[in-house]
């Protein structure tokens, strides 16, 4: 059940934080498959995994983190979040949700060290229709709903989350935009109107895409890890060129399969 709080804050602020959406026990489980993948190199396969970057010193992306075993399925789906990313993303009951009711179009852990960061990107100034936040006759119909997931501690100095409360509605750009917007060595720090958000291992934040984000710059040792999983209407597309396997596709219980793949591709009989 969605609560009244969280549509309004929601739709206020464009996020929500999710204390403790995960146990210890399910933390350790992640972290602990995680574990279990080599260290790669960016273009680098494990398995159905793919190791990738942005280019602009962002840290390792882990693609189709949901391939690495029961605890990153049991996310798909998870109970924390899933219905309120139903809610946001919308279309309940109409040709949006005809296929099935949402669609993880991409998935991946973060592993980012001292040094790292991601800068800013998206705003409701940009228009995206991929990425917008939409509310029509009390209704959400939000493009894309991200959950991301903390594997680790992350305060001070751990580069946590940064973002723009509201940025999502913004019909301008941030006058400093461009100085800060995602490009090698740059990070959301010092950025007027951005926001820290700390959280402890097993929080997760749910914001629509629609919002300017990034991540302070990590100066602390050792690794800030996170997992993100990105919602949106069963219509959609992938964002990369990945795919589902044929194994997790054939060991999902049948409403996860329908989120990492609404629509049974058709072939003719061989």
């Amino acid at each position: 059940m969605v609560s009244d709080r969280d549509i309004y804050f929601f739709d206020l602020q464009g996020f929500l934080h999710l204390r403790g959406a995960l146990s210890g026990n399910e933390v350790a489980a992640l972290n602990d498959g995680i574990d279990a993948i080599p260290p790669l190199e960016s273009g680098q396969w494990h398995g159905s995994i793919q190791a990738h970057d942005y280019g602009t010193n962002d840290g390792l992306n882990l693609q189709q983190i949901y391939e690495a075993g029961e605890p990153f399925e049991a996310l798909i789906d998870h109970p924390s979040w899933y219905e309120r990313v139903r809610h946001f993303v919308g279309g309940e009951g109409t040709f949006d949700c005809y296929h099935g009711p949402v669609f993880i179009d991409e998935a991946f852990a973060t592993l980012r060290g001292p040094g790292e960061a991601i800068g800013v990107h998206n705003g409701g100034h940009l228009g995206l229709m991929r990425c917008q936040f939409r509310v029509l006759h009390g209704r959400f119909h939000c493009g894309q709903i991200n959950i991301l997931i903390a594997l680790s501690d992350i305060h001070e100095g751990d580069g946590p989350t940064m973002l723009i409360p509201g940025s999502h509605k913004s019909n301008f750009a941030h006058p400093d935009y461009d100085d800060f917007v995602m490009a090698p060595g740059r990070s959301v720090d010092g950025m007027e109107g951005a926001i820290e958000l700390f959280m402890d291992a097993g929080d997760a934040l749910l914001f629509v895409d629609a919002i300017s984000h990034g991540s302070a710059k990590r100066t602390n040792p050792a690794m800030r890890r996170t997992i993100v999983y990105r919602y949106g209407p069963s219509w959609g597309s992938y964002r990369h060129a990945y795919r589902p396997s044929p194994e997790l596709l054939a060991r999902l219980a049948p409403q996860r399969r329908k989120i990492v793949q609404p629509v049974d591709p058709v072939e003719p009989p061989h």
